[in-house]
C-alpha cells in the first residue's frame, strides 16, 4: 500500500522495525480493555504477532493496520487501517492510539483519510466498524466520521457487547 498523509500525519505499512511501538501500544490499558489481550508479554511476542498477524494482512491489497506517525518527527502514535474479517460482510475500519495522543484529533484525521482511501481508491461502497458497546470515545469518533449504530454484533465472553456501526461511502 502506498504511504498516505494528512496535514499532520504520515500513514504507512508497519515493518519489523516497529516492534517496540507495537509492544507498547498493544499493552496500554485502553488497548487491552477494548481490543483485547493479544498476549504480547515480551518483545519477542510482539515481533511474532507483528510478522504473523499484522504484516500478513498486507497480502490483500489495501488491507491492514497501518502505522500512524507525526509528520513533524515520525513519532509513531497509533495504528489505523482496513481489515477484512471473516465474521463481517463488509470491510472494517480499525484503529488504536497511544494514550498520550488521544483526544488531539489524530484518530479522526487518520480514520477520515482511510475512509476516503476506501472510497476513492478501493471503490468500496460501505465501511463498518466494531467496538465494545462501552467504548464511548470510539463511538463518538465513529459518529463524527458518519458511522451509525446498526446492531449488537455479539456478546463478549468476558461480559459486555460488541456493537457494529456502518457508513455508506
Amino acid at each position: 500500500m502506498t504511504i498516505l498523509s494528512t496535514e499532520r500525519l504520515n500513514i504507512r505499512p508497519l515493518t519489523e522495525s516497529d516492534v517496540d511501538f507495537i509492544y507498547a501500544l498493544y499493552n496500554t490499558a485502553g488497548f487491552l480493555r477494548f481490543v483485547g489481550d493479544k498476549q504480547l508479554h515480551t518483545r519477542q511476542d510482539a515481533q511474532r504477532y507483528l510478522i504473523q498477524h499484522l504484516i500478513r494482512l498486507y497480502e490483500v491489497p489495501g488491507m491492514g493496520l497501518l502505522r500512524v506517525s507525526l509528520k513533524s518527527d515520525d513519532t509513531p502514535i497509533g495504528i489505523c487501517g482496513l481489515i477484512k474479517r471473516d465474521s463481517l460482510q463488509d470491510i472494517d475500519l480499525g484503529y488504536g492510539y497511544l494514550p498520550e495522543y488521544e483526544g488531539l484529533g489524530y484518530a479522526f484525521e487518520a480514520a477520515g483519510c482511510l475512509r476516503d482511501f476506501a472510497k476513492q481508491h478501493m471503490n468500496l461502497k460501505r465501511l463498518v466498524a466494531i467496538t465494545d458497546a462501552q467504548n464511548t470515545r470510539c463511538i463518538q469518533l465513529l459518529a463524527r466520521l458518519g458511522f451509525q449504530f446498526e446492531h449488537i454484533q455479539e456478546d463478549l465472553p468476558q461480559g459486555g457487547q460488541l456493537a457494529l456501526y456502518g457508513v455508506a461511502l
